[in-house]
């Protein structure tokens, strides 16, 4: 099978677990063959990973909706990632989105729950933040000390939560996606099984390999402060620190 039907069948699978959950799943792949405009992806926050990511996606075939406080600032974004681009507010945004990344600073989070909770109901949801205190204030050392899995799953509530990209530098998510050789490893943690395989294709449009780690609360691994955070560390280098081998 060439590339670019396996990038087709790829993104097919994405739109059917969107779509139609797991029922759709078996007859994916023929339909896959006749061609498809990609997953209509959501970002709030399109700072240096969200930005990035929303640039990799659009090279891979899927239909991005850029988004910030400031939208007029994103037509440079949106010109470079090409016509399935555009940009506005977070709120269409998330309507926007069959999957929908969230990369924000930490301390935005529970606003984003609060103000966008029908729009993200039932959306698999990506979460890339880390907290910091010195910039999120007081609510980052609970929500580390908790595991920022179950914390995020907390402010973002009624979502399909993946935590995903928290891990990588930015600098490192631009220049090492789809190198020759090993790819460059992502951790994953959810806790719905249909939306980390959305992850997971969506890890693999970017450029990179998914690694599942496990439910939400198995995140904390891959926090903040752990050995495999600020790196970009191969499949097999990430697997080890992790014990996952």
């Amino acid at each position: 099978m060439s590339a670019s039907v396996l990038n087709e069948s790829r993104r097919a699978l994405l739109k059917a677990v969107v779509a139609g959950g797991s029922a759709a799943l078996a007859t994916v792949l023929p339909a896959a063959q006749q061609g498809g405009s990609g997953v209509k992806i959501g970002i709030i926050g399109s700072g240096r990973i969200g930005g990035t990511l929303g640039l990799l996606w659009a090279k891979a075939g899927h239909q991005i909706f850029f988004s910030s406080r400031h939208p007029d600032e994103l037509k440079d974004l949106v010109k470079r990632a090409g016509p399935s681009a555009q940009a506005g507010t977070p709120r269409e945004a998330a309507v926007f989105g069959e999957v929908v990344l969230v990369s924000v600073p930490y301390g935005a989070l529970p606003q984003i729950g609060r103000d966008l909770t029908s729009e993200l109901a039932g959306k698999i949801v990506l979460e890339t933040g880390n907290p910091y205190p010195s910039r999120d204030g007081p609510m980052a050392e609970p929500a580390l000390q908790k595991g920022t899995g179950l914390a995020s799953a907390e402010f973002l509530p009624g979502v399909r939560l993946v935590r995903a990209f928290n891990t990588i530098p930015a600098g490192a998510l631009a220049s090492q996606s789809g190198r020759p050789g090993e790819r460059i490893g992502v951790p994953l943690a959810g806790n719905d099984k249909e939306a980390l395989e959305v992850a997971g294709n969506l890890v693999r449009d970017a450029g990179f390999e998914p690694v599942i780690v496990g439910p939400l609360a198995s995140a904390s691994r891959f926090d903040r402060g752990t050995s495999v955070y600020g790196q970009a560390l191969t499949v097999r280098e990430l697997r080890q620190r992790l014990g996952l081998e």
